[in-house]
């Protein structure tokens, strides 16, 4: 064997963050990547870490781990024909009981067994899920040599800590302040948990404690792909692209809908975005250490991060008619029209020809970046 076999090949990680029906995009991203290689090729991402709806995406292409085109073809094909009702009940009956019940919950006692409080109900998601996914592929994948490690993350609402639950072959357990990974044979509740956005959907419950979505409490996003041993990470966000213009003019105080909306956008972009900065100053300094010849356990980490290049907000603005008549009611009882100033309809318009507009986005951006793309995810891996 040679030399240069004998190398240690770089790991590389896939990390999908959170964002409700902004995920489609995500989908449209693997989908231009997947083109890049012979339909046999198994998926170029040796870890893969997700959280909230990404850790979806991330589960279902663990379980397709040995053939990265049926993976994105099967993902694809459940976010082109999605529908509200499969996520949530949207129903005017079971949306309105949805409401009420959670009202009269304050009024119980506290030895009271109650039930979450949401203001929708996401049984039926569980239930795609469960008929979709094949967990127990997951492990075969591992052992097969598909794939090191796959992790979902959530938030704890017993200590505020944010869980990493993981599979791998060879990682193992770490605790750091606020947070923490898990081993676990990953299941339909861990995806359930980690994509529980906080009021919106209802709280699960693993063991003894109660959990929310994984974007919440998530100090280190880049945690997780970090201790399971990748040396690149492949971001793909959903982040809308900021603007250079100066801080939009308000008449008024900001409505119950733009505070909502703003209040996501800040769970699911900005941790990551501060984490990444964080990075580049440890690689700054690793390197600095190493001119100087001063020896050190850290290791310096490449990254890509592909985030839309369109405003998902105007997106699902003209899409927003396509929700459930009961669903935009009760988004109108919060101050959210269809041209509202509020990023919420965004993370929950689960429609087909909304999340078929974000598949095609993600293509087309990480088709115009597709050059560099390859580069970085091919860059030190040649067989």
């Amino acid at each position: 064997m040679s030399e240069h076999n004998n190398k240690p090949t770089k790991k590389t990680a896939l990390l999908l963050t959170g964002g409700g029906a902004r995920a489609a995009y995500q989908v449209g991203v693997l989908k231009a990547i997947s083109q890049q290689y012979p339909r046999s090729s198994k998926l170029p991402f040796q870890i893969i870490s997700g959280t909230s709806a990404g850790a979806m995406n991330g589960v279902a292409m663990a379980c397709y781990a040995s053939c990265f085109h049926l993976g994105v073809k099967k993902l694809e094909w459940i976010w082109r024909n999605f529908h509200t009702s499969q996520v949530y009940y949207a129903d005017y009956f079971r949306v309105f009981r949805q409401l009420f019940r959670g009202m009269f919950s304050a009024f119980q006692a506290d030895y009271a067994n109650k039930k979450p409080v949401s203001l929708f109900d996401n049984k039926p998601l569980r239930q795609m899920l469960t008929k979709v996914l094949d967990l127990k592929r997951i492990d075969r994948n591992i052992l097969g040599g598909y794939l090191s490690s796959v992790s979902v993350t959530a938030s704890c609402y017993n200590n505020g800590d944010s869980i990493t639950f993981f599979q791998s072959d060879e990682a193992l357990e770490w605790r750091r302040a606020k947070r923490c990974g898990q081993r676990t044979l990953l299941g339909v509740h861990h995806l359930m948990a980690s994509a529980s956005i906080p009021m919106v959907f209802p709280s699960v419950r693993i063991h003894q404690q109660y959990f929310g979505d994984g974007s919440v409490n998530q100090l280190a996003p880049l945690s997780a792909p970090i201790h399971l041993g990748a040396d690149k990470i492949f971001i793909v966000g959903v982040a809308d692209p900021r603007k250079n213009e100066p801080a939009q003019r308000m008449l008024h105080h900001p409505d119950i809908a733009t505070i909502a909306g703003h209040l996501l956008d800040t769970v699911f972009t900005d941790s990551l975005n501060s984490d990444l900065e964080r990075m580049q100053r440890v690689n700054t300094t690793v390197n600095t250490m190493r001119q100087h010849g001063v020896t050190t356990e850290l290791k310096p980490l490449q990254s890509f991060v592909i985030n839309p290049s369109q405003n998902f907000g105007q997106i699902a603005s003209e899409h927003f008619l396509s929700l459930p008549i009961a669903v935009r009611t009760i988004l109108r009882m919060t101050g959210i029209r269809q041209h509202s100033d509020s990023s919420l309809a965004s993370y929950l318009l689960f429609e087909r020809h909304y999340t078929k507009r974000l598949i095609q986005l993600g293509y087309d951006d990480a088709m115009a970046q597709m050059d560099s793309i390859m580069q970085f995810l091919r860059e030190d891996n040649d067989d």
